[in-house]
């Protein structure tokens, strides 16, 4: 069964960077699709990016797109998201989840596996 864990979360100045890990261990994440999505104290969930099975087609919310990269790496069976210029409204916890079609369905997909969350905290 797959099974995600969330890092890399924590303290960032504005205009700074950071890096999320997902890993993922009971499947191989190159054949799998993996979303992050983040939830900020009184919003809803909010789906930020997307990568598709074999590095194929990628999605990004609009307000990240420019900033955020998400990518994998296959030998760390990982998928990351490279967070750059900072902004505070980026304060959020930050979840992976994980589906095993070939290509992102959408951000209001109801994935089945999830990850705990990291948070990420903006600083002044």
């Amino acid at each position: 069964q797959l099974q995600l864990v969330e890092s890399g979360g924590g303290l960032v100045q504005p205009g700074g960077s950071l890096r999320l890990s997902c890993a993922a261990s009971g499947i191989t994440v190159d054949y799998y699709v993996i979303s992050w999505f983040r939830q900020a104290p009184g919003k809803e969930r909010e789906g930020v990016a997307c990568i598709s099975k074999n590095d194929g087609p990628t999605y990004y919310t609009t307000s990240v797109m420019g900033r955020f990269t998400i990518s994998r790496d296959n030998a760390k069976n990982t998928v990351y998201l490279q967070m750059n210029n900072r902004k505070v409204e980026d304060t959020a916890v930050y979840y992976c989840a994980g589906e095993g079609g070939s290509y992102c369905p959408g951000p209001k997909y109801e994935y089945r596996n999830w990850g705990q969350g990291t948070q990420v905290t903006g600083s002044s």
